[in-house]
């Protein structure tokens, strides 16, 4: 009697109302390889009778099931066949369920927000919660640019719909700005480490040369991103909508430090010229007297014509700062300011300094290329060894492009017209210098290879 028992409650285990709950793995294995085959071949239509056995049957079985899914899933959808939306979601929703440690929850949540996005479902609001749980949840791994814009984009929708403050809005550009940053901050550092090796001549390997093109997609889809997140937000972080908000708050803000950061951190990025801004420099430098402080008092000191005044307040903030970004744009001031002075060298090694905190600042290496170019006339002898060091130029215009999405447009076309301006095939072969190395003794240094016809 036990026996039978225990054999009723091990068929019961495998059974229940002629659903089957477990399998063996070599049943399994079959049973996922008659819609994995076809999948792989991308045969949807074969697979797809086979995938609802999968998931009943072998759930936990192999984490390709839901791999070949989503494949499946949107060939159909993209296709036109919008009954399969909720089929992917529930794929989604399936795999983080039963592989919890192969799935970045950031990732999927996303995904899944997108697709009711994209499809329609739910309210504007519903869509944006979506968006808001997966960021909330695991933000490291919310890392598709597409679904950064999305989120962003709902918010300001949802205010000009009335359902949202203006200050939240903001709030959230800070966050997913920051976030963009350090995405565009991680790849362009691995990018770099890539071009310099490049650029010393060694060979990278096949697996290296398809990072490298990885990198240089990714970032330039970020670099789209943020200019995009910028058009959304528009009109509503200039400087006429901006004053009138934090003055009215001002009084009630004045000793939140987080809010009075950010004010006069968003003030200064649009130049608004008001005497708020300089009300919470002041309180600022009163309540945590700090790298932002002292930045803002030497961003005053600009305005006010004292760029002396103005660089030792910007040392004091590189001192100080700690966060990258801000560090970044506290060497770029520095940088600025030797610039404007004519003071080239000292410019370029603060332009060098912001992008060892901040790789993805391609646009310290345009603005290094574009003073190599205006030193044409002072480095070098011959006209030939002047006009050469357009290709010094143009080789950290490039690198501001791969670099930097945001700005490849612009410093691929400065590289193009500094190449025009370089020695032509003709000159190189009437001076006979093919293959030559020119060195450039002016504050520039380094050399270049003329081109081989």
């Amino acid at each position: 009697m036990k026996a039978k028992a225990i054999l009723f409650l091990a068929t019961l285990s495998l059974t229940m109302g002629g659903v089957v709950y477990a399998q063996a793995p070599d049943d399994c294995n079959i049973t996922l390889s008659l819609f994995a085959e076809p999948a792989k071949a991308k045969n949807y239509e074969a697979a797809l009778p086979h995938y609802e056995k999968v998931i009943a049957e072998c759930p936990k079985f192999s984490l390709a099931t839901y791999q070949y899914a989503e494949r499946m899933f949107k060939h159909f959808i993209d296709n036109g066949d919008k009954s399969k939306v909720n089929d992917l979601i529930k794929s989604y929703n399936l795999r983080l369920a039963n592989f919890p440690t192969k799935t970045k929850e950031g990732d999927i949540l996303s995904d899944i927000a997108q697709v009711k996005y994209d499809n329609g479902i739910g309210s504007k609001m519903e869509q944006f919660s979506a968006f808001d749980l997966a960021f909330k949840k695991d933000a490291e791994n919310f890392t598709s640019p597409k679904s950064l814009y999305t989120y962003f984009s709902l918010a300001v929708d949802l205010y000009n719909s009335g359902e949202k403050d203006l200050q939240d809005v903001f709030d959230l550009y800070d966050v997913v700005y920051a976030k963009i940053e350090k995405e565009e901050s991680d790849l362009a550092s691995k990018l770099t480490q890539l071009l310099d090796k490049q650029d010393s001549g060694a060979t990278l390997t096949s697996k290296e040369t398809k990072y490298l093109k990885a990198y240089e997609t990714n970032l330039e889809s970020y670099g789209k991103v943020k200019g995009s997140v910028d058009g959304k937000l528009g009109q509503l972080a200039d400087c006429p909508n901006l004053i009138p908000l934090y003055k009215k708050d001002f009084e009630a803000k004045k000793t939140d430090i987080t809010w009075i950061k950010r004010a006069a951190g968003r003030l200064s990025a649009k130049d608004c010229d008001d005497p708020l801004f300089f009300k919470l420099v002041q309180e600022l430098h009163k309540l945590e007297p700090s790298a932002k402080s002292a930045y803002y008092l030497g961003k005053l000191a600009e305005k006010d014509g004292k760029p002396g005044q103005a660089l030792e307040y910007f040392n004091q903030a590189a001192e100080l700062e700690t966060n990258p970004s801000d560090k970044a744009r506290v060497y770029y001031s520095i940088a600025e300011n030797f610039r404007k002075k004519g003071s080239s060298g000292q410019a370029r090694s603060y332009y060098m300094k912001m992008v060892e905190v901040k790789p993805s600042a391609g646009i310290a290496y345009l603005k290094i290329a574009n003073m190599y170019a205006a030193s044409a006339n002072n480095c070098g002898t011959t006209t030939f060894e002047k006009r050469a060091i357009y290709w010094k130029a143009a080789e950290m215009a490039r690198k501001a492009a791969r670099v930097d999405g945001s700005i490849a447009g612009s410093a691929n076309a400065t590289a193009d017209s500094y190449e025009q301006r370089a020695p032509s095939k003709t000159d190189i072969f009437s001076e006979n210098m093919a293959g030559k190395t020119i060195s450039f003794n002016c504050w520039v240094g380094g050399s270049v290879r003329v081109p081989n016809l």
